[in-house]
């Protein structure tokens, strides 16, 4: 029945809340990664500082040995050109300068250390196996606490983008359902006061609060005006009708008596909808037979149309109501549309349709308003007929859907409730 309705989508609050989370957990990958990066080489620098003071706190003790006459250096272990100090090494202690580097001696990991003695090179090791698995320790408990904070970081940014998003998906509800025409429903987010979040989320659902409730003032005060400006003219048209209805034959008075009854009929037609508006309309529900039903309703028009019972139905509605939205439907399609004009009653449905320019998209998209007939160049009218076709169908419960027939002209369908339990169409 709403199917004219624009209606928001929920499901961009979903995307918007694995967009946050992955954002939260790529930026907290990245700063566990630069932090553990930055203590990895603080800690490495600081453990291979300490062995290589150590090494070379030997190797100065080692040269005064070697320079009192201990050649050999056993105290310190060190030893005159070692066939296993790595070149580099040897070389840069060969031009006469001091250095150090990890190498391995006897298949294992140490820090070797090299001066020039006496036209030779002394050099000595440290073992730098255990300083090497300590370093891979102190890896592995980098990397552990970095996944450990990043997992910590996600959960809590999920946490929050969860309710962001079932704050955002509850605020979209409440807008579909203003859309929808319900303009009591409000989003319950608090605008201030302790407690209150106040954030962008809050400063939408705030605003849309405000705009339903400034939207339902307007409306109210226009469906108040409505109807006592219709109230208003009802009395003084009557009189003038009664008046018209006394003077002489003749043109003159046709084109009053015209006009007057045009007048007539608006303020009718305007009562109406204030009722509508006020949801002050109860139905007198019936069984009655479908086709015989829609024939009486076409005929009370006087308006040349075709009638066709595929397969009729009973159905539980109110006549007088039914007749009205089906003369309105008539009515509107010989003045905007092209004859031939065809009403089909197809066991609980009904398609009225013309041979004319079709309804406009904007009618198709967001259904009838009122006082726009869509269609300024052609006929007569004040868009209202279709505003209470609609207004009486949501009474009785019918279901009605504008469209445009694809080989043109315009088709309004009606799907009536059923008498009969358990009737599938």
């Amino acid at each position: 029945m709403t199917a004219w309705r624009e209606r928001l989508r929920p499901g961009w609050t979903y995307g918007l809340r694995w967009k946050i989370v992955l954002t939260v957990a790529g930026v907290a990958c990245a700063v566990a990664a630069i932090l553990g990066v930055l203590v990895h080489n603080v800690l490495t620098r600081q453990r291979v500082d300490e062995v290589r003071k150590e090494a070379r706190q030997d190797l100065d003790a080692a040269l005064k040995e070697y320079a009192y006459g201990t050649e050999t250096g056993d105290g310190h272990a060190a030893t005159l050109d070692p066939a296993e100090l790595p070149v580099p090494l040897r070389k840069l202690a060969s031009g006469g300068q001091r250095g150090m580097m990890v190498g391995e001696q006897g298949g294992e990991a140490v820090m070797w250390a090299a001066a020039p003695a006496g036209g030779h090179v002394l050099a000595l090791s440290i073992p730098y196996r255990s300083t090497r698995d300590h370093l891979r320790q102190m890896d592995t408990a980098i990397l552990g606490s970095a996944l450990l904070a990043a997992g910590s970081v996600t959960l809590a940014g999920t946490y929050f983008a969860g309710r962001i998003s079932r704050r955002l998906r509850h605020t979209a509800t409440v807008a579909r359902r203003i859309t929808d025409g319900d303009l009591d429903v409000r989003t319950g987010i608090p605008a201030g006061g302790k407690g209150a979040e106040r954030d962008a989320v809050t400063a939408v659902a705030v605003a849309l609060d405000s705009m339903a409730a400034s939207l339902q003032r307007r409306l109210e005060s226009e469906k108040r005006f409505t109807a006592d400006v219709a109230h208003e003219l009802r009395t003084p048209l009557t009189g003038m009708l009664a008046a018209a209805g006394l003077l002489p034959e003749g043109r003159p008075k046709e084109m009053i008596n015209d006009r007057l009854h045009a007048l007539h009929t608006l303020t009718e037609d305007l009562l109406e909808i204030s009722r509508l508006d006020a949801g002050a309309e109860q139905p007198e529900l019936s069984e009655h037979e479908l086709g015989a039903l829609a024939g009486r309703a076409v005929r009370a028009t006087a308006l040349p149309c075709e009638v066709r019972v595929v397969r009729d139905a009973t159905v539980r509605t109110d006549r007088r109501r039914l007749d009205r939205i089906i003369a309105n439907l008539v009515v509107n399609a010989h003045r905007h549309g092209a004859p031939p004009v065809s009403v089909t009653v197809d066991g609980p449905v009904i398609e009225v349709r013309d041979h004319g320019p079709g309804y406009p998209a904007e009618l198709i998209d967001r259904g009838p308003q009122r006082f726009r007939t869509g269609d300024p160049g052609r006929g007569r009218g004040h868009g209202l007929g279709l505003t209470i076709a609609v207004g009486q169908a949501e009474v009785l419960g019918i279901a009605l859907r504008f469209a445009n027939a694809p080989t043109g002209g315009a088709v309004t369908t009606l799907r009536l409730p059923m008498a009969e339990a358990g009737f599938e169409p």
